[in-house]
């Protein structure tokens, strides 16, 4: 069984995919009410099956740039120079209609508080099903079925009983596994996972991870991963942005960023997150050649 659909884009993206998915140039944006800048000049592409992380502090921007690739800033916020481009569409130019079309099915996200994405009031089942229905044009039947292949999909281990359960009744794990069926229902191209994992313990952390990778790997699916620890990039990325208020001040393949860093911020970044783990992710540079020799 596949975790995607084996075709998940149209005509229109599947063309695209010749060059970035998701292309983002020089992006400004400011708070509108203060007048003052807040994310300064971000740039970075994502292409089929690759994966950016983007680390930094809390403030430092990581969020805001993410929801101006999603079309959700806050009504008050603004890109106001650079461009960012959807499946090779400026997205200055989408409508609000066409922002409904390409949320689920072209780009989607997955976000710290799962709870919070989900309607306390209806099983968490009919809700991923009601998705598929909506952004799929299936029937109620199909749309069951679907979820329930979802939700095996991401590794739940009753997937019958979940689908029948509410938000409340469910562990964190189970939750970010629930919203990330969610968020997959409609075969997107890109996922943006914003401190996805922050909030679970280690071992939940790692199962998740795993299950974003599978992803990647099987079903081509792009990522953004959104993170203030390095262990996450590490076990993941492709490549790293490095943010520090509203700045990217080192930017480049995650191995190279995290070998080598050249800014001082990123050497704190590293510093401070060698004792929880980081080095796991991180061989000496030569020492898997040389086991190899």
């Amino acid at each position: 069984m596949t975790l995607l659909a084996t075709s998940p884009l149209d005509q229109e993206l599947a063309l695209s995919t010749v060059g970035s998915l998701l292309r983002v140039r020089d992006v400004c944006i400011t708070d509108r009410v203060t007048n003052r800048e807040i994310v300064h000049g971000v740039s970075f592409d994502l292409s089929p099956g690759r994966v950016v992380g983007i680390v930094g502090e809390s403030g430092s921007g990581k969020t805001i740039t993410c929801r101006a690739a999603l079309g959700i800033l806050p009504e008050h916020f603004a890109i106001t120079t650079g461009t960012i481009e959807l499946a090779g569409r400026d997205i200055s130019e989408l409508s609000r209609r066409e922002w409904t079309d390409l949320r689920g099915s072209t780009i989607s996200a997955v976000f710290q508080d799962p709870a919070s994405y989900l309607n306390p009031s209806i099983p968490v089942g009919p809700q991923i099903a009601e998705v598929i229905r909506v952004k799929k044009k299936v029937g109620r039947r199909a749309g069951r079925a679907k979820a329930l292949e979802l939700l095996r999909a991401v590794r739940l281990s009753n997937p019958e009983a979940v689908y029948s359960q509410y938000a409340f009744e469910l562990s964190g794990g189970m939750l970010q596994r629930v919203l990330i069926a969610a968020a997959i229902a409609a075969d997107p191209a890109i996922l943006i996972a914003d401190e996805a994992t922050t909030a679970l313990d280690v071992t939940i952390q790692a199962e998740i991870l795993d299950l974003l990778a599978e992803l990647r790997e099987r079903a081509g699916l792009a990522l953004v991963v959104v993170s203030h620890d390095l262990a996450v990039v590490a076990q993941l990325c492709d490549e790293v942005l490095v943010m520090r208020n509203g700045y990217v001040v080192e930017q480049g393949p995650t191995e190279q960023v995290l070998y080598d860093p050249q800014h001082e911020y990123t050497r704190l970044l590293i510093a401070e997150h060698e004792q929880y783990g980081l080095e796991r992710f991180l061989d000496e540079p030569g020492e898997s050649d040389e086991a190899s020799a």
